[in-house]
């Protein structure tokens, strides 16, 4: 019998049509891995911009506040609609899959810079973008496929299930003994700092995903907004993503960014997966080859924004002023004149000069 390719396609659910069984069971989770993709490109395009803005700024004669630059606001636009995409992308997709995906702003800021900030492209760049691409892959290819239809009723269900019960006990004690590490005994260790966030993290994309789904089914028809758990899961989101940026900014104070950025990300899709997994049971039914592909995509994804992000040197801004522990027969503690009248501003102070000059 003679079956042409569009009728193999349609019969056996292979995905080389847009109309067989394959699209119309995947649309909705390929839309939202096409959404997260996109608003992570977006936003690593934007902390480029950001960034190209403060350059621009500090090499001005004139100098003024970076609020005043049009590229700034530019950058933080494009912020902005990348996590509002970001924030879309978890009432089309499972937890599971669109957590990973913001590698893909680590790797679109590694070739950006390339661009924007006329850096260089290294061999860790590209061999952290191909392991980084090849972990999306199995990530979208052996995702969980579940229902993306949230309501509020099930939302309900999951906060009571016993597993989830379990899940938030052990996260507030252990979340409990490193506040205490952090308040009491000062301990601002990097990990102890983003195991916090990542403990945070995991109840945000919970409630993300919820608000969002809730939303989504609210605009077509399905009112979901009139229950109480909306509200509480909108509350806890706000809490959460506040105190996980707090803890989030402090680790960026303390320590270079090649160092925070891919143990975050570790931490933050290990939490969103786990959380995926319990409150959503988004592996409940999967076969084991599909877990233990996806789970290779996710290291594959792991090593490439380790390898990116470690090799990557630091870049500081080149503000202009005279360090004097530089400068031939001074020492350190030498100062500027600060009388800006004076015929000698900007000169630098003897110590063994007893005449002083008249401005």
């Amino acid at each position: 019998m003679d079956i042409s390719p569009g009728t193999w396609n349609a019969s056996s659910g292979g995905p080389g049509t847009l109309s067989g069984p394959w699209y119309s069971t995947h649309q909705t989770q390929l839309l939202g891995v096409l959404l997260a993709a996109a608003s992570n490109f977006l936003i690593s395009v934007s902390l480029s911009v950001q960034k190209c803005a403060h350059l621009r700024l500090v090499c001005q004669a004139e100098q003024k506040p970076y609020y005043r630059s049009k590229l700034w606001w530019c950058g933080i636009t494009l912020l902005g609609l990348g996590e509002v995409g970001n924030f879309t992308a978890y009432g089309f997709a499972p937890i599971t899959l669109v957590a990973p995906l913001g590698c893909v702003s680590v790797v679109g800021s590694a070739f950006i810079s390339v661009f924007f900030l006329k850096g260089n492209m290294r061999t860790a760049d590209i061999l952290g973008g191909a392991l980084t691409i090849t972990g999306i892959y199995l990530l979208v290819t052996f995702a969980p496929n579940v229902p993306q239809e949230l309501t509020a009723r099930q939302v309900q269900n999951y906060l009571v299930s016993w597993p989830f019960l379990v899940y938030s006990i052990l996260e507030i004690i252990i979340f409990c003994i490193l506040l205490y590490f952090y308040k009491r005994r000062a301990v601002k260790h990097i990990m102890v700092l983003l195991m916090m966030v990542a403990l945070l993290a995991s109840l945000t994309v919970i409630a993300v995903k919820a608000v969002s789904s809730m939303i989504a089914l609210s605009v077509n028809g399905k009112m979901q907004l009139t229950y109480s758990v909306f509200y509480i899961m909108s509350v806890l989101m706000a809490i959460s993503c506040a105190f996980q940026i707090k803890f989030l900014n402090q680790a960026m104070h303390l320590y270079e960014a090649r160092a925070v950025v891919p143990i975050n990300f570790v931490f933050f899709t290990t939490s969103a997966i786990i959380s995926g997994v319990i409150f959503y049971r988004e592996f409940q039914s999967a076969a084991f080859l599909s877990v233990f592909m996806f789970l290779f995509g996710c290291l594959l994804s792991f090593l490439g924004v380790i390898i990116i992000a470690r090799n990557k040197k630091e870049e500081h801004l080149q503000i202009p002023f005279i360090d004097c522990g530089h400068i031939p027969g001074q020492k350190l503690t030498g100062k500027i004149q600060p009388d800006s009248h004076s015929s000698c501003y900007g000169t630098l102070n003897k110590e063994d000069d007893s005449v002083k000059r008249q401005g």
